[in-house]
């Protein structure tokens, strides 16, 4: 995948005293209050923000924040509180202009933000009229939200057809080396831990991985459809028995290349689903009719944690049991801590998936945390994404 690098336009002096125009992904989670509750996202997009005031260009920086509606701007749409908190980080003060389309006065050395541009019309439908706009305003536009990379949209897609250079930030331009790594040339044995509640939300992503992976790991509700599948009783668990035909589709097809889909052995239940609920471990055989499976056993815990430990390369998406409940956390546990141990190459992503690699204290163990929930689904998919599409068409002329 060859893609122009913010670095590069920079070294070849092609962004001093230039306007350069970053698209950053700083949709953060706020409080009712407005206050910032997590602002990874925000520290996340610093370096490149530094990068283009260090080459001397005068710096815009935009991002969407919640789901405005287009045209109608709501106080809290605002980016305001984002960027009182960037300019915290860089140690100066960063205006935010508001109706900034049809023109922004930006000098070289400055920095200012861009209200929420989902609120611009025609931004979703990335409209001609509104990504020739964008890209006027311009002389180099740096897409550096990788969590909005599979989306078309005006910031994203549009302004990047159209501006005089585009390029890839370094939060973008990580991302795509660590994907090429994970998935274009893997390490073997390639494992994969696909979680979640539902096999349908995930069904494309494991159809596709099965084709891949040496070793496809289950968990959460995912699991217990994998579990029917294989003829266990799984009580009144959460389940898609209409997509049990598709469980065994994906089994069969890792079979096929003498690779497996481990089935838990023993599981954690409870009888209501609650942080102060009794656990019970029990032999995946066992199962009573009114059981919840809340997480995996330990004795399947410890098999998952030796083949992971085993692996070359480890995707990470979804915790494999409840583990923000302390008696149903030990499965996440065990397996973040194996993730953290392994000599594997590691890519994580998805919102939970950070929860935990949070909650463990293993951030600096794995080898590269996606900032991007749904455009890291795709990417697992084999997608290839718009915002990769469209600086691949740039980058070759």
């Amino acid at each position: 995948m060859k893609v122009l690098c913010f670095a590069d336009v920079i070294a070849s002096g092609a962004a001093s005293g230039k306007r350069v125009f970053i698209r950053a992904d700083l949709n953060v989670p706020q409080d009712k209050q407005g206050h910032i509750t997590e602002d990874t996202r925000i520290r996340a997009s610093v370096p490149c923000i530094q990068m283009a005031l260090a080459a001397g260009a005068a710096v815009m920086v935009t991002s969407h924040l919640g789901r405005p509606t287009e045209g109608e701007f709501k106080p809290e749409d605002s980016l305001a509180p984002v960027a009182k908190r960037l300019g915290e980080l860089l140690g100066r003060e960063v205006p935010v202009v508001a109706n900034w389309v049809d023109g922004v006065t930006v000098a070289p050395g400055q920095l200012v933000m861009l209200e929420n541009c989902r609120v611009n019309k025609g931004e979703k439908k990335c409209t001609e009229e509104l990504s020739r706009k964008l890209a006027a305003l311009c002389d180099v536009f740096v897409h550096d939200a990788f969590g909005t990379a599979h989306r078309a949209e005006g910031t994203t897609y549009g302004i990047a057809q159209y501006a005089p250079i585009a390029c890839a930030g370094p939060l973008l331009a990580a991302e795509i080396d660590a994907i090429n790594l994970t998935l274009a040339n893997p390490k073997r044995p390639l494992v994969a831990i696909v979680a979640g509640s539902k096999v349908s939300t995930k069904l494309t992503i494991l159809q596709a991985l099965a084709k891949n992976v040496d070793g496809l790991i289950v968990g959460g509700g995912i699991a217990n459809t994998f579990m029917l599948a294989a003829g266990l009783n799984i009580g009144k668990s959460l389940a898609e028995p209409d997509l049990l035909g598709e469980a065994t589709a994906v089994i069969a097809a890792m079979k096929a290349r003498g690779a497996d889909v481990p089935i838990p052995t023993d599981v954690v239940c409870a009888k209501t689903f609650a942080a102060d609920a009794v656990a019970t471990v029990k032999a995946a055989t066992d199962v009573a009719d009114d059981d919840l499976i809340l997480d995996i056993g330990p004795q399947t815990a410890a098999k998952l944690a030796a083949q992971l430990k085993a692996a070359g390369t480890i995707v990470w998406n979804g915790p494999v049991g409840v583990f923000e409940f302390a008696a149903f956390e030990n499965g996440t546990k065990v397996i973040a801590q194996a993730i953290a141990e392994s000599s594997a190459f590691s890519i994580a992503g998805g919102g939970d998936t950070l929860a935990a690699i949070a909650k463990y204290g293993i951030e600096k163990d794995v080898g590269y945390i996606s900032t991007g929930g749904g455009a890291f689904l795709e990417v697992l998919e084999g997608k290839t994404l718009p915002a990769f599409e469209i600086l691949q068409k740039r980058a070759a002329g």
